[in-house]
């Protein structure tokens, strides 16, 4: 069974042991285009063999796959990288069906997936040992970096192909071979990659898709003793729970958890640069990202002049389908982002925040939202204390660098921070004192693939991105040859 690449949106299967196949315990749920509410596709459920099935392939693969040389290895991820590019435009179209996103996002969502094939084919060449001064003549010590194991691999719907991509690249360039569970609201991108993979000559088993209730794969997948790492992009509720399961398998994780990003905007900022770059920021994706930015702490000087600078950019922004060409911002990705908007803005408004831009629901139809800014939000209003993940910002002031600091490092998120400052020596002293895994200064591009990318606090563990991603998924094995 294959599945055309050219299909405006082909029905979910699963992918086990290089074959499309179905549910085994039927359908689960159904996908939902957010910018129209029609339903476009049933998900199915895989089934204990669905995963067992999986599990083998993924074990009987990884004998072969780990000693395949890492050149046979990127030869494929560069096939499959290309044939992404190619396919760049239906793949694009499916992802704004299914998540919402405007075709320009999604477009560059491919393309940065298939970079990400494309680093760690080269990176793979790089997985290099050492060899340590021996302790004794005629000895030799050495530390030989080698794959883990098959890897259990879970991904969210916000970027359903390039969270997949990060994981599945490092993952197969160190030589590991990896059951993934996509998300079951956005299944199509993710089964773009495995058929990419497939298509580029990817061994049968070494690549496993399953679709299902989160919970039980996860369960099952995570207490299995085929699988020797898990690897976790979604909320920190969620990423604690696999945590948890995996150490009864003292199995290590790599978690990619939430964030509430603040944003220092500095008296010396230059105003209109800032406010440009804070509207894209804010509104890439409907602010669906980890590391959006939403706590925005503006020194006295500036704050008024910024806040109205950016309410008017807010407003101005063309929000709808992000199939329609004019959209600059697409709908939410499901009802459950919508309420949460409504319920934070209210929630807000009620602690003492002021509505200075959007703040409602846009139409009856589909999941769109008015880019939202609150200003003068109160410490203690709901939407300061947790992850907004939607197109809301939250305004306050602050007079000095040290309070700056001290407020942005006040929430139990430690992913990403921001500010905004023409200042050499404040800029260094951000870098220092912010709690971040990435620090953006006058820039809110803190995740590429050639960097490590990972949080602190709530946040998570581990990394992605860079050498770091790679090295995630191997384990050093030190070798003493008397």
């Amino acid at each position: 069974m294959h599945i055309d690449p050219n299909t405006a949106y082909p029905a979910p299967m699963q992918f086990v042991d290089g074959c499309w196949r179905p549910g085994g315990a039927g359908v689960m749920g159904v996908v939902t285009n957010p910018a129209t509410d029609e339903v476009i596709a049933e998900v199915p459920r895989a089934s204990r063999q669905d995963l067992d099935d999986a599990l083998d392939a993924a074990q009987r693969a990884f004998g072969s796959w780990r000693h395949t040389p890492p050149q046979e290895r990127g030869a494929v991820l560069r096939r499959a990288a290309q044939l992404l590019r190619e396919r760049a435009p239906a793949i694009a179209l499916r992802m704004t069906l299914e998540q919402g996103k405007t075709l320009a996002e999604s477009r560059l969502e491919v393309e940065l997936s298939a970079e990400a094939f494309d680093w760690y084919a080269a990176e793979g060449l790089r997985a290099n040992g050492r060899v340590i001064p021996s302790r004794v003549r005629g000895a030799r010590q050495m530390v030989l970096p080698q794959p883990l194991g098959p890897i259990a691999a879970f991904t969210p719907w916000n970027f359903p192909a390039l969270l997949p991509a990060r994981k599945i690249a490092p993952a197969l360039a160190a030589g590991c071979t990896v059951v993934m569970k996509p998300s079951e609201e956005t299944p199509s991108s993710a089964l773009a990659l495995a058929q990419a993979l497939s298509d580029a000559g990817l061994p049968a088993g070494v690549l496993n898709m399953v679709l299902g209730d989160p919970a039980d794969v996860s369960s099952n997948l995570i207490a299995s003793p085929v699988i020797r790492k898990v690897t976790f992009t979604g909320s920190t509720a969620v990423g604690r729970t696999l945590a948890r399961l995996a150490a009864d398998g003292v199995k290590p994780c790599t978690l990619e958890l939430g964030g509430h990003a603040p944003v220092l905007v500095f008296n010396d900022a230059d105003l209109d640069r800032t406010v440009a770059t804070c509207l894209i920021g804010k509104t890439r994706n409907a602010g669906q990202v980890c590391t959006s930015p939403t706590r925005f702490l503006v020194q006295e000087g500036i704050h008024d002049r910024f806040v109205a600078a950016f309410a008017q950019a807010l407003d101005r922004l063309v929000v709808g389908d992000g199939a329609a060409s004019e959209s600059q911002m697409g709908a939410l990705a499901n009802q459950r982002r919508l309420a949460a908007m409504d319920e934070l803005v209210t929630e807000a408004v009620d602690a003492g925040a002021k509505v200075v831009a959007g703040g409602k629901r846009i139409g009856t139809r589909g999941s769109f939202f008015r880019p939202t800014l609150l200003a003068d939000t109160p410490a203690q209003a709901r939407a300061m204390q947790v992850e907004p993940f939607g197109p809301l910002a939250l305004a306050s002031k602050f007079e000095s660098l040290e309070e700056g600091i001290a407020r942005a490092n006040q929430a139990p998120y430690g992913l990403a921070a921001y500010a905004f400052t023409r200042s050499a020596e404040t800029a260094v002293a951000v870098s220092e004192g912010l709690e971040g895994g990435g620090i953006g200064i006058n820039s809110f591009a803190v995740s590429h693939i050639e960097a490590p990318f990972g949080g602190l606090k709530d946040s998570g563990y581990g990394h992605e991105g860079g050498s770091e991603g790679m090295e995630a998924f191997m384990h050093q094995k030190y070798v003493h040859h008397a």
